[in-house]
């Protein structure tokens, strides 16, 4: 009883350090943003849900949850925040959207065909609530705590898009397209290198 117990322990604290190191990759990785042409300076594309990705491969959605957690408060912590929390707040539940599903479906059966369709699901899934969240609760939220209007974000939105002329749009012509290609660029890189490291991970 005692060396099962022992085990149990064991496997629990090398999964938490997986976690958190996986976790640690993630935020400093979120410090590396890249604007894309289609899409308003404050929607910019960084890497960070790669390690968060494999890790919901590798340790389970649940585990997955916890590494996008945890690199939301290091990049807190390192980075600070200009959005009174709005922005992490976004970026965990939108992470989580995009990775605990990919995880879960991944979980039942590993294999590859089973890894495209989890990755397909959570981009889509990334895509729909981005969706309603930008529309219904952040925008509104970062107007609120920039003290600008929405027209303004409408605006920056109209300036890399002639074709964005509200909020509707933004979403549309933006937003969605924004997630579709961060899921799309981040489930590639996943594919091409999880079986590499995956062996380092189930060690």
């Amino acid at each position: 009883m005692k060396s099962e117990v022992s085990v149990r322990t064991r496997q629990s604290t090398k999964t938490l350090t997986k976690i958190g190191i996986l976790g640690a990759v993630s935020a400093v990785l979120m410090l590396f943003e890249f604007p894309l042409w289609f899409a308003p300076s404050f929607y910019e594309l960084d890497f960070s849900e790669v390690p968060v990705l494999i890790g919901s491969f590798a340790l389970g959605p649940a585990a997955g949850a916890a590494i996008e957690f945890i690199k939301i408060m290091l990049n807190f912590i390192l980075n600070g925040t200009v959005t009174g929390g709005v922005g992490e707040f976004a970026n965990f539940v939108v992470g989580c959207a995009f990775i605990v599903p990919a995880g879960y479906i991944y979980k039942r059966n590993k294999t590859l065909k089973t890894a495209i369709i989890g990755l397909v699901v959570g981009t889509l899934s990334l895509a729909i609530l981005g969706m309603f969240l930008n529309y219904y609760l952040l925008i509104p939220l970062y107007a609120k705590v920039f003290g600008a209007p929405v027209q303004a974000f409408i605006d920056m939105g109209n300036a890399v898009n002639p074709a964005i002329v509200d909020l509707k749009t933004l979403i549309l012509y933006a937003v969605v397209p924004f997630n579709l290609f961060k899921g799309t660029v981040v489930s590639i890189i996943v594919l091409l290198i999880y079986k590499r490291l995956s062996p380092i991970l189930h060690k």
